[in-house]
């Protein structure tokens, strides 16, 4: 018996228009989620996925701007851009591979391992659409060579690059530095400092000397080209272009004539010195011996010259005119004597009978000249630079008199100069001496021999040759403290408009006339009666002067060192301090040569060549030219025979 199923249609229609309805809300629910996600990123998110998908097709192509040129006073280029060849390789162009390619290339051209590593750096930093070089400085031969075979090389083409260039060479080298190449700690520091996108792009930056301490200046601000790419990297098309704005100019206080006579008047020696016009601060020369030729340094020095400059006992990378500190020897006397005459310990008439030496103690201070000077008073006292005069005044002083008299001159402080690495030097006190020796607090005790050296510029006494130079500046202004400088003008390239960047004066010293004449006149009779007489012999104009030796050892049992019968490196130093015209001074100086002796003998003669180019245009070895405002002597200097002015006796030259 067979069982009839009835079936429920009208429910089974229901069910599958319940479950066609749900399925159409669900597409339709679908489908607005979708135009839901495409408005919001077609309409809401326009902008931003617009600016990903262009920076994804366009690509910001830095232009380095060009460097800035270093002049001096009149004009001539101290430091330039020199368009030079380079051959370059674009990666992404290339046919073949990289490697494959540079083999290649090297049948041509040499190439060596420092070009490849050099070039695999620049890889690392840089995208495969931009031109890297992979040789630099080709000359003609190599260029004409690789042109015969360019055809072979898609993605290789010669360009033409600036390069940094020094036409000076070694002359003013340690004044003006040099750039070199940026590494890995110079990008932190750009960095930090915010900077480092105006160096994309940029290889090189400065290292040394005035090429550093105005790189923002000298660098200028990098240019941009939007470059279209494809999906490969590939350019395609320049669409727009931002030139860069070339860094400004340098016009320089230093007269680069004056400073090659300066620098070869050192000879083979050693040593430093810094000119300045007293009555801005400009520095007109500043001299360190031996120089180093910057060029080598501008696309990375080879490992012999560098090994030859960083082993050297000449030290050549040393700028000793603001890094080396020395013993001012007898140059400190004027200021010993223009510091009694100011708080009271001394009058220019005071005198005195030098023995030859000078006892506190049991310890007995020799003076160079056996048996003394006889009767000495202030003048006297500074024309034959009498040591024991000085010992007894340091004595009288104290050392707390001396170093805050001396402070205000710029004596063992940086004087701010417009380079960087100054160093400091030292201007002892009773409070320096406890605060160098804490850990040894017997040893940092200040005792009265301590002060009696002070007095000849010897103990704990070493300045640099510009604090020297500033000090002895300060004293022919009559007091007035500029802040040295080498920078007068900074241009703008493309309109050569100047801004001028000289400091104004510091202050002025509170000094007497009275007592600064007394002690210039003392200076101008260094040069006409006294130790620096020699070296001065018939010049054309009034100086005042002041020589110095300093001992680089300690001298025992009273004997002193016989210059050329000891090692050259415990020579004594030879200073010399000068200034001219006497009554109206435009030039002071300090200079020093290291072992060089005799401060009359060696320094001297250097100062006398560089004021005697200064002041009537005289060059070493040809005749002195007409001048057309030679300062007058006055009638007293005429009435003196230069012949009859004695030759300094060495036991006395300090």
């Amino acid at each position: 018996m067979s069982r009839t199923i009835l079936r429920d249609h009208h429910g089974e229609r229901y069910n599958f228009q319940l479950r066609l309805l749900v399925a159409l809300v669900c597409v339709v629910l679908g489908f607005m989620v979708l135009i839901g996600r495409f408005f919001y990123l077609q309409v809401m998110q326009h902008e931003k996925y617009h600016t990903l998908a262009e920076s994804n097709r366009i690509s910001l192509v830095p232009i380095p701007p060009p460097r800035g040129y270093i002049y001096d006073r009149n004009g001539v280029v101290l430091a330039r851009n020199q368009s030079e060849y380079t051959l370059e390789i674009t990666p992404s162009k290339l046919e073949h591979s990289l490697e494959d390619t540079i083999n290649a290339l090297s049948q041509y051209v040499e190439i060596t391992t420092k070009d490849r590593r050099r070039f695999k750096t620049l890889m690392d930093e840089s995208k495969d659409f931009e031109s890297l070089p992979i040789k630099v400085r080709l000359t003609d031969e190599e260029v004409a060579r690789f042109a015969a075979q360019a055809f072979r090389f898609t993605g290789v083409e010669i360009k033409a690059r600036p390069f940094r260039y020094y036409p000076m060479g070694e002359s003013a080298s340690h004044l003006v530095g040099y750039i070199g190449r940026i590494n890995d700690d110079d990008l932190d520091k750009l960095d930090d400092e915010g900077l480092l996108p105006n160096y994309k792009g940029t290889d090189h930056m400065g290292k040394f000397g005035l090429e550093q301490s105005y790189e923002e200046v000298l660098h200028g601000k990098t240019g941009y080209e939007e470059v279209e790419i494809d999906s490969n990297g590939h350019a395609i098309n320049s669409l727009k272009r931002t030139p860069p704005v070339a860094g400004s100019n340098l016009i320089l206080s230093i007269d680069i004539k004056l400073q090659q006579i300066a620098e070869q008047a050192f000879g083979t020696n050693r040593g430093a010195l810094v000119a300045m016009d007293p009555t801005t601060g400009e520095v007109l020369a500043l001299v360190s011996r031996p120089g180093f030729d910057p060029n080598l340094f501008v696309d990375g020095i080879d490992a012999q010259s560098w090994k030859e400059l960083n082993d050297s006992t000449d030290r050549p990378l040393n700028d000793r005119a603001i890094q080396g500190t020395y013993a001012p020897g007898s140059t400190f006397k004027p200021f010993m004597a223009l510091g009694a005459l100011e708080i009271g310990k001394r009058t220019p008439q005071w005198g005195m009978s030098d023995p030859g030496f000078f006892q506190l103690g049991n310890h007995r201070w020799n003076d160079d000249a056996k048996g003394g000077h006889g009767w000495v008073d202030m003048r006297r006292s500074i024309v034959a630079s009498c040591d024991v005069y000085y010992y007894q005044l340091a004595n009288d002083m104290g050392i707390d008199n001396i170093s805050n008299f001396m402070a205000p001159f710029g004596f063992g402080q940086k004087s701010g100069i417009d380079l960087p690495g100054e160093k400091t030097g030292v201007l002892p006190s009773q409070e320096w001496k406890r605060r160098t020796f804490r850990k040894n607090p017997a040893a940092g005790k200040w005792v009265a021999g301590d002060t009696v050296s002070i007095g000849i510029g010897q103990g704990f006494n070493t300045y640099t040759p510009l604090q020297m130079a500033q000090a002895v500046s300060i004293l022919a202004a009559d007091g007035i403290v500029h802040r040295p400088h080498l920078v007068r003008y900074i241009e703008d390239p493309a309109t050569s408009a100047r801004t001028p960047v000289a400091p104004a004066p510091i202050g002025r010293i509170a000094l007497k006339q009275a007592n600064i004449d007394i002690v210039k006149d003392a200076m101008v009779g260094v040069n006409k009666e006294g130790t620096g007489a020699a070296a001065f012999r018939g010049a054309e104009y009034v100086s005042a002067g002041k020589t110095g030796t300093a001992q680089v050892y300690s001298v025992k049992n009273g004997k002193k060192d016989i210059i050329g019968k000891v090692h050259n490196a415990l020579t004594d130093n030879a200073w010399f301090i000068a200034f001219a015209p006497a009554d109206k001074p435009r030039i002071a100086l300090a200079l020093i040569v290291e072992n060089g002796g005799w401060g009359a003998s060696a320094a001297a003669p250097i100062a006398r060549q560089v004021l005697d180019y200064y002041m009537v245009g005289k060059v070493p070895g040809q005749p002195t030219p007409a001048p057309s405002s030679t300062p007058t002597p006055d009638a007293s200097d005429e009435d003196t025979d230069p012949a009859s002015a004695p030759s300094p006796d060495p036991a006395q030259a300090q």
